[in-house]
């Protein structure tokens, strides 16, 4: 079973502000929808990343500010620093931790500077939003045994299933080979197939198919 972090909330008190903030940072805008006074709901992503936050009005009882440590991976720390510097945002030294990441239960438990042994996940840098809430970015390089998903292998194939969708996708593929001009087949093939394959019945299947063909690839007709 799949389950992935989809969305974390981050309360935030002015949303213009906020939307400002996380464009500048170079998250990615998906979405921002309102429905009434009340309610407005703007979605960002972090580059490259799978997990996405929610800003906006009415999406939370949380108080703005209260999300903390919010915690982004990063390849470089020192490189991310200086790419969120020239965006115009705020970001701390780079630091690691006197015993152990994310370990506050000693006094002064930031220190400044690298991880004096470069150690994968013990170097940090920090920013804040406006309304308070705190990112922090840690440096990963090699991750340890364990910490990544294996890739399950693909299903066996059912040939006689996929021998039917290739004689349907030919049949199909036959009408528009009829009225268009001379065409690589297979570029026909590609989206009539990805189509079936996400739940498109042969006619949607066909029309996208078509589409791509004259669109993209502009085919004309005959």
């Amino acid at each position: 079973m799949k389950m992935k972090l989809e969305v974390v909330i981050v309360p935030v008190s002015d949303v213009d502000r906020a939307k400002a903030f996380y464009e500048k940072t170079g998250f990615r805008l998906d979405a921002d929808y309102a429905a009434g006074e009340n309610f407005r709901i703007i979605q960002f992503t972090p580059p490259l990343s799978e997990a996405s936050i929610f800003i906006g009005k009415g999406i939370t009882p949380g108080k703005s500010g209260s999300a903390g440590s919010l915690v982004l991976a990063v390849e470089d720390v020192t490189a991310a620093r200086e790419d969120l510097i020239a965006r115009g945002v705020n970001v701390s030294e780079v630091f690691h931790y006197a015993a152990g990441p994310f370990n506050y239960s000693v006094e002064n438990p930031r220190v400044s500077g690298r991880d004096p042994e470069g150690r994968s996940y013990y170097s940090f840098a920090s920013f804040g939003d406006p309304d308070g809430n705190s990112w922090i970015m840690q440096e990963i390089t090699t991750r340890l045994p364990g910490r990544e998903w294996k890739a399950t292998s693909a299903p066996a194939t059912n040939v006689a299933a996929l021998a039917e969708l290739l004689h349907e996708t030919e049949q199909h593929h036959g009408a528009y080979e009829k009225t268009h001009a001379k065409h690589q087949w297979w570029d026909w093939y590609a989206p009539y197939f990805s189509a079936r394959q996400n739940g498109s019945n042969p006619e949607e299947a066909a029309a996208a198919a078509d589409r791509y063909m004259d669109e993209v690839l502009h085919v004309p007709p005959r």
